[in-house]
């Protein structure tokens, strides 16, 4: 009789504080929050993500092509001598022949069957531009063309490239110039000017 008085009365001491917390609850009803925590937002750091990126100042092509280097371009042009020549006279393979390709007209490399895509552009050359243009991406830049090549990335590997390319000539075309760098050359000659001048030391007077 004791043992199930003393286990009839624990059995109620838990049944009671079950009730109780039943009750607290109904009475003192909480809603969960949707968020556990405040959001903090923190700030890209400076300089970092695609912003920073659109923000970077781009080289261009003129100044890349100055300091390019034509020996890294003619050992990158080794993949492509599967399908094309760049001797003088030279025939044509899968691609054009490449001599002289530089300013030359598009698409109109005798005895060559080019693309609709290339012969459509015939009024324009190969310029420094177009031709980079074309290497980075064939397809984009000329929908429709023959050419299965997928592109080269890199803005300096490509410069290499067309400085290896413009060897390829008995008269080499002349580099682009920088209009950027063009436009300040004469502003940073004349603030030479103007320097020299006023740290130039006074001619000395005559003596009478």
């Amino acid at each position: 009789m004791t043992i199930n008085k003393i286990a009839g009365a624990g059995l109620g001491a838990v049944l009671l504080v079950m009730g109780l917390n039943i009750v607290a609850n109904g009475v003192y009803h909480a809603d969960t929050p949707e968020k556990t925590a405040i959001a903090i937002e923190i700030p890209e750091a400076e300089g970092t993500g695609k912003a920073a990126e659109a923000e970077a100042p781009k080289v261009s092509l003129a100044s890349l092509l100055a300091s390019a280097d034509a020996a890294k371009g003619e050992n990158a042009f080794k993949a492509c001598k599967a399908c094309h020549t760049v001797e003088d006279g030279g025939k044509n393979k899968v691609g054009p022949n490449l001599y002289d390709i530089v300013d030359h007209a598009i698409g109109t490399r005798d005895g060559f069957s080019y693309s609709d895509a290339l012969k459509e552009k015939a009024s324009e050359k190969w310029t420094f531009d177009n031709l980079n243009a074309f290497l980075t991406k064939p397809k984009a830049w000329a929908p429709g063309t023959k050419m299965s090549y997928g592109g080269m990335k890199g803005d300096a590997k490509r410069a290499n490239l067309l400085a290896y390319m413009r060897t390829l000539s008995a008269n080499p075309a002349e580099l682009p110039v920088d209009a950027a760098a063009s436009a300040e050359q004469p502003k940073a000659e004349e603030a030479a000017t103007e320097q020299a001048t006023e740290t130039a030391p006074a001619a000395e007077q005559p003596k009478e």
